[in-house]
């Protein structure tokens, strides 16, 4: 028989333990000091988003089907999708492809662009990110195109202090630099996204309802934080302080799919990330993410992903001679 699940408190704010999951991986900055007349039409960046500050001037950001928005000085803007979007002085002014433009390169984080006709000056300092998490995929996939934020009612000084320690970061490329750099973006990212918690009628929907919930949120934070466990219907509705059946009909209500494929996906995504990130043996992750055996880890693997463990995962570093 296997042992009952482990008893795990649930945090008070589950959102805010989704948040604290939150880890960017792939951080790239660009300071951009453009002068008018200028215009950058940036391609979809698949798989990363994209974030934005004004720290001078003003532009235009215009994306497919939306209105364009003024962008003025304190303005965050999150593309969570990596849609393609253009940055202008002006209406009507030409844009050049990003990629076409030439940027200084100060480090492998860092890049510096100077690009535009010598006119009033706007800064810019631009970032691509990505989630690697589940909690992460999960998160931004509710997110809408754009998440914009043009005032900072509390005090936005710690906004441009951020900046610039950014930029001093980059510029010294003292030990650790991509570490505090990666970390400084956590916090601008995650700034935006509270932001957009706080005020969106859609963040009380779907996933991010779900967390919420007394009692589902309740049995998501317990299958996040002990993927491994032997959770059943029966086990997570008990958890919950649910009848079986009302538990499976509110969780494939809130979520969009019953608790055991969201676990079973839960899992996957959690074994995609850790593979990429470590050699661990196959039997020990199986272990780590729920499966009794490693047959059936990757049965499962595949079933997921349409390819074998093996294929995904970091290779391991040769014993030296």
């Amino acid at each position: 028989m296997p042992s009952p699940p482990r008893r795990i408190p649930a945090p008070a704010d589950v959102v805010g333990e989704a948040l604290h999951q939150l880890r960017l991986t792939g951080t790239l900055y660009c300071r951009a000091e453009l002068t008018a007349p200028w215009g950058v039409d940036v391609p979809p960046l698949d798989g990363a988003m994209a974030f934005q500050i004004v720290t001078a001037g003003q532009c235009l950001l215009e994306m497919a089907g939306a209105a364009p928005l003024l962008l003025q000085p304190g303005s965050l803007t999150l593309i969570p999708h990596g849609s393609a979007h253009r940055f202008r002085s002006g209406p009507g002014v030409d844009c050049e492809p990003l990629f076409d433009l030439q940027v200084e390169r100060v480090s492998d984080r860092y890049e510096i662009m100077r690009h535009g006709g010598g006119g009033e000056i706007t800064r810019v300092t631009y970032g691509v990110v990505q989630f690697d998490q589940a909690v992460g995929r999960r998160l931004t996939a509710q997110l809408p195109e754009v998440l914009h934020i043009d005032a900072w009612e509390d005090d936005g000084s710690w906004l441009h202090s951020t900046l610039r320690f950014i930029s001093r970061e980059a510029l010294t490329l003292r030990p650790g630099g991509e570490t505090v750099l990666t970390r400084l973006a956590d916090i601008l990212v995650i700034q935006a996204i509270r932001a957009w918690l706080d005020s969106a009628p859609e963040a009380h929907q779907g996933w991010l309802a779900a967390l919420r919930d007394e009692h589902i949120g309740r049995a998501l934070t317990l299958m996040h934080s002990a993927p491994e466990q032997d959770w059943s219907v029966a086990t997570l509705a008990h958890e919950a302080g649910m009848s079986r059946s009302a538990f499976s009909a509110r969780f494939t209500e809130l979520v969009g799919e019953p608790a055991m494929r969201y676990l079973a996906h839960w899992r996957m995504g959690l074994a995609r990330t850790h593979l990429q990130q470590t050699a661990e043996p196959l039997t020990l992750v199986a272990r780590r993410f729920g499966y009794q055996s490693e047959a059936a880890f990757c049965r499962a693997f595949k079933r997921a992903f349409g390819v074998s463990p093996g294929s995904v995962r970091r290779p391991a570093v040769p014993a030296a001679m």
